[in-house]
């Protein structure tokens, strides 16, 4: 609560959240999922779950303190510390050079427009042609300056563009879903 922009989440998000967003994640084959801004791993459980053997998880996380955390508590969890904006440069150091699905909980309704815009590009370049990206945001988020902007930026961005909200969730939280990025 200290700083939003860096934790967008005051409290643990629920397995419920969870499951819905691992939807996204492929279970055949050997996908590679990034995860922006995991904090605390609440979502990480239910990725991991989906996941074939031989997949990568690779988690991009802003705190010090949290990356600590991750790679403590979620092993399996290939942790990387570093900002989103920067999202192709520590792919390519991780040696990927594309992704199936991008899963962020990033606060993006706070982020400034060219922020939005930054990281969401570079998510959408990351991704293979038939990949997916998911967005998390509270339920409200998306009524702000801020939320309405993200929201129009998907849809200049992708092919489909759905929402989802878990009630089962406090606050309750709006899931975007959306394939096929607009190149």
């Amino acid at each position: 609560m200290r700083n939003p922009r860096v934790v967008g989440a005051p409290t643990p998000t629920s397995a419920a959240v969870a499951e819905t967003v691992a939807q996204v994640v492929p279970t055949t084959g050997t996908p590679v999922v990034v995860e922006l801004g995991p904090g605390t791993g609440s979502l990480s459980d239910g990725i991991h779950r989906r996941l074939p053997e031989g997949a990568r998880h690779i988690g991009i996380e802003l705190s010090p303190e949290l990356v600590d955390h991750l790679r403590e508590h979620k092993p399996w969890l290939e942790v990387v510390h570093g900002d989103a904006a920067d999202l192709l440069a520590l792919l390519d150091k991780a040696g990927v050079t594309e992704v199936d699905a991008v899963i962020s909980s990033i606060p993006w309704s706070l982020l400034a427009p060219n922020a939005q815009d930054h990281i969401l590009r570079q998510a959408t370049e990351a991704l293979t042609p038939h990949g997916a990206f998911t967005a998390l945001t509270y339920l409200g988020a998306d009524r702000t300056q801020g939320g309405r902007r993200f929201r129009a930026r998907l849809h200049d961005t992708f092919d489909e563009v759905l929402t989802h909200t878990t009630w089962l969730n406090f606050p309750p939280i709006l899931h975007y879903i959306c394939r096929r990025p607009l190149r």
